[in-house]
């Protein structure tokens, strides 16, 4: 069943107590979640979060490796998987709060549609060819950082082969009827 993780993103706002070990607060998400549509990286997984021109210099991972993985240029970052309860919603806040160029953003429901995740469905050999090139260089690297980003790349594929395809399905039932599907409903087919 889909879960809506905005609820927590806009509790966060008037908490500012999202703070680390240290003591440091975090920002109100409003402040740093200001990433374009426009520019978002075609890598992500359709769903609210996703990441447009982030310079993040790969301090993403450490937050948030179950939900991100680094493009292969210039340190940028991508959601590969969606947050799914309040803490993993934190987990990804987190990591955005911590891009230097504020180019994460939790607006994808303004913009996503059926059409448009099947899609981005109908291309998933494009992810999983990326990800595999990626992933034969960086899995050799000598450092373990590299080493940690190949990892989360093949987090991406085994998800891309299996839960995936549930959750896009869930996701656009959501986004048709702003509800989670109850158990007896079917949901939506993404095509090949």
């Amino acid at each position: 069943m889909y879960w809506d993780p905005l609820p927590t993103v806009r509790a966060s706002a008037s908490l500012r107590n999202l703070g680390w070990d240290d003591g440091r607060l975090l920002d109100p998400p409003e402040d740093y979640l200001r990433g374009m549509w426009e520019h978002r990286d075609w890598r992500n997984v359709p769903g609210p979060f996703y990441g447009a021109q982030t310079d993040n210099c790969w301090a993403g991972r450490p937050i948030a490796p179950d939900h991100i993985v680094y493009e292969d240029g210039y340190g940028g970052e991508l959601v590969f998987r969606q947050p799914q309860n309040a803490w993993q919603t934190q987990l990804v806040l987190s990591a955005a709060w911590t891009d230097p160029f504020l180019s994460y953003a939790c607006d994808g429901d303004d913009h996503w549609n059926l059409e448009l995740i099947r899609t981005w469905w109908a291309d998933r050999a494009r992810v999983r060819t990326w990800i595999d090139a990626v992933d034969s260089k960086w899995s050799i690297s000598q450092d373990a950082q590299t080493r940690d980003a190949a990892k989360g790349l093949r987090d991406f594929r085994s998800y891309l082969d299996n839960g995936l395809e549930t959750y896009l399905r869930e996701y656009g039932f959501w986004l048709e009827n702003r509800r989670p599907a109850l158990p007896e409903e079917t949901l939506p087919d993404l095509g090949d």
